[in-house]
């Protein structure tokens, strides 16, 4: 008897209010459905990538394998999307295929920032500045690196709401020292925008649909 081969799935975040996918997600979503890759997510609120919403995360990835979903997922994080998704990767690093950004927020001191961030992790503005290294993407790398987990970021080099130098090129930079692989497209004159450039980027589609498809299963 044949093994059913598991459904490859995309983790999208974030997937806030009602109506999804925004009609700017709908070129990039097709692509994918058009390869037998799913979509999925979860609507959290403003969690900040906190560790209530993480435990959310893991409940969804359990529910979806349990139902015939790839064991693996490939992320796909948009603007603050990226601090969830990139947070319950550093816990789950072996339940990830690969990473891609648009714009992601990787970094909390650079947004929301440490008072606002507080607020969402149920600590003072000084507890989360202690407790930074365990709930910022750009502290928690280390295990994603050893997993060799791929990374692609696309983000413009004129986003003032999430700079892309302590975001995107500040973990490119970290993952290459600890021996990880990342590429980041730049946007040139591009913010933090709904260009459409950002959301019909071949090279970010054909990235995760390689990881997606070449390796589902295994």
């Amino acid at each position: 008897m044949a093994r059913l081969v598991p459904t490859p799935w995309v983790l999208y975040a974030p997937t806030l209010g009602e109506n999804l996918p925004g009609k700017a997600e709908e070129w990039m979503f097709r692509q994918f459905l058009m390869e037998g890759i799913a979509i999925a997510g979860v609507n959290i609120g403003e969690s900040f990538g906190n560790p209530a919403g993480r435990k959310i995360y893991n409940k969804l990835h359990d529910e979806l394998v349990r139902n015939g979903f790839d064991y693996k997922a490939c992320l796909l994080g948009r603007s603050r999307g990226g601090l969830m998704l990139y947070n319950w990767a550093a816990e789950n690093p072996e339940k990830v295929r690969c990473i891609t950004g648009i714009y992601p927020v990787c970094n909390l001191v650079s947004y929301p920032g440490l008072k606002r961030a507080s607020t969402a992790y149920g600590l003072t503005e000084e507890q989360m500045k202690q407790d930074l290294p365990k709930h910022n993407p750009i502290d928690r790398l280390q295990l994603l690196a050893k997993s060799k987990v791929p990374i692609f970021h696309i983000h413009g080099d004129s986003d003032r709401a999430v700079p892309l130098s302590s975001n995107s090129s500040l973990v490119a930079k970290r993952y290459a020292d600890l021996g990880g692989e990342m590429k980041i497209k730049i946007a040139e004159n591009q913010g933090h925008n709904m260009w459409n450039g950002f959301f019909e980027c071949q090279e970010l589609v054909d990235f995760l649909i390689k990881y997606a498809t070449n390796s589902a299963g295994k």
